[in-house]
């Protein structure tokens, strides 16, 4: 027993392979780059402080790199967490008129409810009951919001905003994986170039976690909480566990739900809007590019682990570089980085006929951006898709039955 521990051990703190180095740094650079405008973005909408966009975005980072190593640790095979981009871009386009405080507390409300899910199995199915399609059509409706800003975005600046739209269509056909990323350093210098960055920018330091006392407001619950815990769990945590069954490892669904939920309820506070199962990048960690012994492969979470780390000391000089870059390149940098999540979505909401108009409905209600009660348009929009569907299917039943 102590000899199997004592390999263990040597295994864990034994040097990590070269290749899988380089596919930890590859998904913190395209997982990091091609969203962190996102969490400025929204930190904007809810009139965060800087202190706050630098909290949020470095609890994100802490959370993102302590549950990966956790997770792939225990379970040795790469469970790989991010945030929710989904996530991040409701609150952008959704929780206009939404204290800090209120988001807060919405944020530890979808904590809750992730917890929720890992303690009763029953609630995990009803999630995965909701059609896939009127899911995706939520998530459709709240990505369409966003990228419409990038017309606008290159109407209101084309000077500053047109090559940089230039610059991500040509990586697209070329390096499509890159195209955000270096967009995001194409927007910093032809911003720095042109004399339009805030002339104070920026201060390099170690970034403090800013604590914010939630307060909890019925209609922000199930307004932004509901949803936000909702477009998690369909956009990134089963689409997460898909990739760990793709690649031949049995995810730990259970203890993935209790571990990235009580982290987002404890970073919460901090800014945090929710820890998840990454999706899109973690298929670069659970590949042979990582490493050709698939049972190797969660070392990968090590150097995720202290890349994550640097980023999250150093966030606030990232948020504070990004926030005095003009409004316009940021919502044409944030809606360009969203055009390949949209274009996934949107076959996944017209790929079952049974479900085609439900899913119309989701998307048009989630995308027409309206409130009712206080309670924003996503909620409508899976809620009017769903009725719609239930509805449908009750008067097939009675058909039948006659």
């Amino acid at each position: 027993m102590k000899e199997e521990a004592g390999a263990t051990t040597a295994r864990f703190i034994s040097p990590v392979p070269g290749q899988t180095i380089l596919s930890a740094f590859n998904t913190v650079i395209i997982g990091f780059g091609s969203t962190i405008l996102l969490v400025v973005e929204a930190a904007r909408v809810l009139d965060a402080t800087p202190a706050q966009s630098a909290s949020w975005a470095a609890a994100l980072c802490f959370g993102m790199a302590l549950t990966t190593l956790v997770l792939s640790s225990w379970y040795r095979i790469p469970v790989i967490t991010a945030w929710s981009t989904p996530g991040v871009v409701l609150v952008a386009t959704t929780a206009s008129g939404t204290s800090f405080p209120n988001a807060i507390g919405a944020f530890l409300f979808a904590g809750l409810l992730m917890c929720l899910t890992a303690a009763f199995r029953p609630l995990t199915k009803l999630v995965q009951q909701i059609p896939a399609p009127i899911a995706a059509a939520m998530l459709a409706g709240i990505l369409l919001r966003y990228c419409l800003n990038v017309p606008s975005a290159l109407a209101a600046n084309p000077l500053l905003v047109a090559p940089v739209v230039v610059i991500y269509f040509a990586l697209r056909l070329r390096r499509p994986v890159l195209a955000t990323p270096l967009a995001v350093a194409a927007g910093i210098g032809i911003a720095v170039a042109a004399g339009a960055m805030d002339p104070d920018c920026c201060r390099v330091g170690v970034t403090l976690l800013s604590w914010t006392t939630p307060e909890f407001e019925l209609s922000s619950l199930i307004g932004l909480g509901m949803p936000l815990y909702l477009v998690t769990m369909a956009s990134q945590n089963l689409p997460g566990f898909a990739v760990l069954k793709q690649a031949g490892y049995e995810p730990p669904i259970k203890a993935a739900l209790w571990v990235t939920g009580l982290a987002s309820i404890v970073l919460a506070p901090f800014g945090a809007h929710a820890v998840t199962m990454a999706a899109l990048t973690a298929a670069l960690c659970t590949g042979p590019d990582c490493h050709p012994d698939s049972r190797e492969r969660w070392r990968v979470a090590q150097p995720y682990f202290v890349i994550y780390m640097l980023l999250g000391l150093f966030s606030g000089t990232v948020v504070e570089l990004l926030a005095s870059m003009p409004p316009p390149l940021i919502k044409a940098i944030a809606g360009l980085g969203l055009l390949v999540p949209l274009i996934s979505a949107v076959p996944a909401m017209t790929k079952d006929e049974r479900c085609l108009d439900a899913a119309l409905i989701a998307f048009l209600v989630t995308a027409s951006g309206v409130s009712v009660l206080s309670i924003g348009s996503a909620f409508w929009g899976l809620a009017a898709g769903v009725i719609f569907h239930l509805l449908k299917i009750g008067l097939a039943q009675t058909q039948n039955q006659r």
